[in-house]
């Protein structure tokens, strides 16, 4: 691939498939599926349950290896590379965060969100002081010494956010981000990505299933069967109609009548 990825893409996948063997069944989980991702971008994943959309963003993070196909995250080839090395690029080039917030219960939001800094291999950050910047960026001056069960969950996922920020990764990936939050939460965690994507410019995709969180973004992309059905700039009228038409889906129970088995929802 080389330069052909440019300095302008944070995730360039060419032709990803993955297969999943189900006793004698091979489910085509995700089906040659090529996609750009440019730096800066905010973009959503949507499709119904078993749309190989969670499968996607774990090949994309290096949570999960394609049976086919290449994945370059900010020019880097990490299809092939073993666990040690993709470790590395998870913790230097990626930030996760996800539907539950897997924070160390018995940690400060302060401490948390520095257990990133302290493993990475090039340091660039003063644990401590990259730790409260963050967490005062998302509005969380008062709340850093609180442990977990001491905060809400819209607090909880911006201390994810924060953690996963803690490196300076060129891409955030968010695997229903809000999922477990209530609808003020579900905003409150939204302005803060948009916010962190407009201010850093981190590239921030996430996976969703509700199409009010992926009319936020910038662009939507659609997987039906594994398959990208559609993928359309999220500030163009097409994408417009593209939301209003999944939400109409969504409201007479089409979207959800496509069942494919997956291992992640």
């Amino acid at each position: 691939m080389g330069n052909q990825t440019g300095n302008d893409l944070v995730v360039h996948a060419e032709n990803l498939a993955k297969d999943l063997k189900l006793g004698e069944v091979t489910v085509h989980a995700v089906r040659d599926v090529s996609l750009s991702v440019r730096r800066g971008e905010l973009m959503a994943i949507i499709g119904p349950s078993g749309s190989g959309k969670s499968t996607l963003l774990g090949m994309i993070g290096g949570l999960d290896s394609p049976t086919r196909g290449k994945i370059y995250i900010d020019g880097q080839d990490i299809t092939n590379l073993d666990e040690r090395a993709l470790t590395r690029v998870r913790n230097e080039k990626i930030g996760f965060v996800f539907q539950f917030f897997n924070l160390v219960p018995t940690l400060t939001a302060l401490e948390n969100v520095t257990l990133p800094i302290q493993f990475a291999r090039n340091r660039k950050f003063s644990p401590a002081a990259r730790a409260k910047d963050l967490l005062a960026m998302l509005g969380l001056e008062e709340r850093m010494h609180h442990r977990p069960n001491q905060l809400s969950g819209g607090e909880q996922q911006r201390v994810a956010l924060a953690r996963a920020l803690a490196n300076d990764p060129p891409l955030l990936l968010g695997d229903e981000p809000t999922g477990n939050l209530d609808s003020f939460s579900s905003e409150i965690v939204m302005n803060a990505l948009r916010n962190v994507q407009k201010e850093t410019g981190t590239t921030v995709i996430i996976v969703t299933h509700d199409m009010d969180v992926a009319s936020q973004t910038q662009r939507v992309v659609s997987l039906v069967d594994g398959r990208v059905a559609e993928d359309v700039d999220a500030r163009s009228s097409a994408q417009l109609a593209a939301v209003q038409m999944l939400r109409d889906k969504r409201t007479t129970g089409e979207l959800t009548s496509m069942p494919v088995p997956e291992r992640r929802g």
